[in-house]
């Protein structure tokens, strides 16, 4: 056999054996077992899941295909698209899709699942031709692809271009949250944080599948919220901070944009106006709203104390002061909550406390909003629908139960993310205690205080004060990884959650979490990767 008829033969040999072994990227891909590991480390971790063995590879050729285009799922599929392309560099075009499964393809639907009811319960099927998400609205698919970008290599993080394959584990995962609310909040009073901050805050609790962002507006240190009825509350009381220094504040527009971000992101943003006490920034901008007569011109104020300021109860000004301001904020949030704080109005007489709490909840539901209040507001007689945040005061609580309120827990002494992890932890307070990562993870809402079952509870919530904290990278140390574990008692079933098993999973996040940029603390209870 000459040269050219040996080349030939060979040509013909190896096109056969394509054909045979249909590799074609478009066809049925060859059974090469992967490793599922990636489906066991899953945080929060799902209700079922069932590894199958195998892998779906994300392509240039792949396709995001959706059910019907109604704008909540186009939206949806551009996010996710534009979420994958910087790492990955594929376009990963968005259609409808047609009766037939393509294989190579992810396909997004909403749906019903069988025997779940929650509003954000998703299942997610995976084999080595196609992604299949289906959930019960459209905050489920948005929680189920957080899981997807688990399930992916933690490259898929990085903002520039990766060339790696991009292989998921296949099998199948349903899952739901325990709780409704899933939430963190964040102190911009004691020292401001601007709105590049609050969304880079905004979307790394997304990723963990939190869905409520409180928002703690106005404090003794600052008011940080533009009411345009009443400027000085930003010209003045938002003019430093703890320390001293320059101060800050978001204009409407701002928050605005805010609150359209979180949405987004089907997280719901909960404003915060603390009154009566925790209001010297209010007083400093307008005595009208002071009655104390051994102080009748408040300074603006940036130390740490607290209990020494209260709003004038018995003036009919503040009232309509109160009213301004709620009714200015609840304008501007979409959601339906509005906190009114309520704690610790020590210099407030008691009496005077309960009928103002009484009369603020009023005007709370005037403006169509739901009231939310610290657990000293279960002093007070409360409307029908309102919340109490417990934090620290258990009999308080307690008497909101009994009146038919909802409670978020918030407990201090477990989830307060502005306390040090221990002795030499350089910022953070620690008048409830060291919350090292076990004692952040080891508790269960449901029989933290004897009179508050599960069927009181809406919501779990781990609240960052920040008089101790200055800059983002702060704010991500005392939370992460921390909020991890908030995030997954408030979302994972109870029987399932173990901190010997969860400290494994953890740890494999350490990579993801640095992939990410998050300053985190590496605590030596988790055995890091």
């Amino acid at each position: 056999m000459n040269y050219f008829k040996l080349k030939y033969t060979f040509f013909f040999l190896l096109i056969a054996f394509i054909n045979c072994n249909n590799i074609n990227p478009r066809s049925k891909k060859l059974s090469v077992p992967f490793s599922s590991a990636s489906l066991q480390n899953i945080i929060p971790k799902p209700v079922e899941i069932t590894a199958t063995g195998f892998a779906f590879e994300l392509t240039n050729e792949t396709t995001i295909f959706l059910n019907d285009t109604t704008s909540a799922l186009l939206e949806l599929g551009h996010y996710f698209s534009k979420k994958l392309k910087p790492a990955t560099g594929f376009p990963l075009k968005v259609a409808l899709a047609s009766e037939d499964h393509e294989s190579g393809n992810i396909y997004l639907s909403l749906g019903k699942i069988d025997s779940v009811t929650n509003e954000e319960a998703y299942e997610l099927h995976i084999t080595e031709d196609s992604v299949s998400l289906k959930a019960f609205t459209a905050a489920g698919l948005f929680r189920g692809m957080q899981t997807i970008r688990q399930l992916l290599p933690i490259e898929i993080e990085s903002d520039s271009l990766q060339h790696m394959p991009w292989q998921i584990a296949t099998g199948k995962i349903k899952d739901y949250p325990s709780y409704e609310m899933r939430g963190a909040m964040l102190d911009i009073a004691r020292h401001f944080f601007g709105v590049e901050d609050i969304k880079r805050y905004i979307d790394l609790i997304s990723f963990y599948k939190m869905n409520v962002f409180h928002l703690h507006l106005s404090d003794d240190q600052g008011w940080r919220i533009e009411i345009k009825k009443w400027p000085k509350l930003t010209t003045h009381g938002g003019s430093t901070k703890v320390g001293g220094g320059k101060g800050g504040y978001l204009t409407q527009e701002q928050y605005k944009d805010i609150v359209q971000y979180a949405s987004e992101k089907y997280i719901t943003v909960i404003p915060e106006i603390d009154m009566p006490g925790h209001t010297n920034a209010a007083l400093a901008s307008y005595p009208i709203l002071n009655c104390d007569p051994k102080n009748p011109k408040p300074k603006v104020y940036t130390g740490m104390r607290v209990g020494f300021s209260t709003l004038c109860t018995s003036n009919e000004k503040v009232y309509a002061f109160i009213d301004d301001v709620i009714g200015e904020i609840s304008a501007i949030t979409s959601g339906k909550y509005f906190h009114i704080g309520g704690d610790e109005s020590h210099a407030t007489n008691k009496k005077d406390y309960i009928k103002f709490i009484n009369r603020v909840q009023g005007i709370v539901k005037k403006h169509g909003k739901q009231t939310i209040g610290w657990d000293e507001i279960g002093l007070s007689t409360l409307q029908p629908n309102s919340i109490v945040q417990y934090w620290a005061n258990g009999i308080n609580s307690v008497k909101a139960v009994r009146q038919g309120a909802k409670i978020i827990m918030s407990p201090a002494k477990k989830a307060y993310l502005d306390m040090k992890y221990n002795t030499s932890t350089k910022i953070g307070l620690d008048w409830a205690g060291y919350i090292e990562i076990d004692n952040a993870y080891n508790w269960n809402p449901a029989t933290l205080e004897k009179g508050i079952s599960k069927e009181n509870i809406i919501g779990v919530e781990a609240p960052l004060w920040t008089e101790t904290v200055k800059n983002i990278k702060e704010i991500e140390y005392m939370a992460f990884p921390r909020i991890l574990g908030y995030a997954e008692i408030g979302w994972s079933q109870e029987a399932g959650r173990n901190w010997d098993e969860y400290k494994m999973r953890l740890g494999k996040h350490g990579k993801r979490m640095k992939a990410m940029n998050i300053n985190f603390y590496k605590s030596s209870k988790v055995p890091w990767e």
